[in-house]
């Protein structure tokens, strides 16, 4: 199937962002797709901060975003907008660093009046980057995602019947889009 690049712009390491998206990886992985995990917040601050491009850890984040097939972006939504963590690593990677790629949007927030985050401020850098299909993200409310002791995820009902629906839609649009050299192929 296709190679996923899941990223988490959240810079909490106990963060919803990340556990929700690696719940989700899980998801991905059980369709066939090869998820790879990326956490932004790993990333050497003085590489994202100032703007080495050259940095083996940036180097090999601008790799794996080459590699992929498909990007799962999940951020926390500060201010209406996404993190300052993700903000750094999409400015560092090349300007059409998501051409072909197929991109699911996903936002964290304590309000609803944030959900807008992702259609006006995620997703017109994301199409500015060349993004070939960007799927109907999702926005998902910090109370309907619980965080056992144990450190397993629990999504609320409602919240995680339509988390699974998104990323059904966005593992089906990798699969035609994968699809599509193989048949192009044969038509030569």
């Amino acid at each position: 199937m296709a190679t996923v690049l899941s990223v988490s712009g959240s810079p909490s390491a106990t963060s919803r962002t990340a556990r929700l998206l690696r719940h989700l990886d899980g998801r991905l992985t059980a369709q066939g797709h090869e998820v790879i995990p990326l956490d932004v917040r790993t990333l050497p601050a003085d590489a994202l901060l100032g703007a080495d491009f050259g940095h083996p850890a940036i180097v090999e984040a601008t790799r794996l975003f080459a590699r992929a097939d498909g990007v799962v972006i999940g951020t926390p939504v500060y201010k209406a907008a996404y993190s300052g963590l993700l903000k750094s690593l999409l400015d560092l990677l090349p300007q059409h660093g998501l051409v072909g790629k197929t991109v699911l949007p996903l936002a964290t927030g304590g309000t609803t009046a944030h959900v807008l985050a992702i259609d006006y401020a995620l997703r017109p850098v994301l199409s500015s980057m060349g993004a070939a299909h960007i799927v109907q993200g999702w926005f998902t409310l910090d109370k309907d995602i619980e965080v056992g002791d144990d450190g397993t995820l629990t999504v609320s009902p409602g919240p995680a019947e339509a988390l699974a629906q998104v990323v059904d839609r966005f593992s089906d649009a990798l699969g035609s889009r994968t699809a599509l050299p193989a048949v192009a192929g044969r038509a030569a």
